[in-house]
């Protein structure tokens, strides 16, 4: 089953995350089907995320299922609800 998840980048206390499609029992910095985002959680003037908005909704339409924390930001940035309006056609 493929997940959308966070990988981890950036030095120590630094923290920069990648949104990633990868295999569910793969590592969690492993090999990854595709990049699809970055998500900076230490940005002063909000949270920093970059996501490519239709390869994200292609992966969701295709069966992907995305973590707790992949799915609030997906929220957040209104990607989740573009989704459920297109599952309810």
């Amino acid at each position: 089953m493929v997940k959308l998840r966070l990988t981890r980048l950036g030095r120590r206390k630094k923290p920069v995350y990648r949104i990633a499609a990868m295999e569910e029992l793969s590592q969690r910095d492993g090999k990854a089907i595709a990049y699809l985002g970055t998500y900076n959680p230490l940005v002063e003037e909000g949270k920093q995320i970059d996501i490519k908005e239709e390869e994200v909704l292609r992966f969701l339409q295709n069966g992907a299922q995305p973590t707790r924390t992949v799915k609030s930001i997906l929220t957040k940035e209104g990607i989740w609800e573009k989704f459920q309006a297109t599952k309810k056609k």
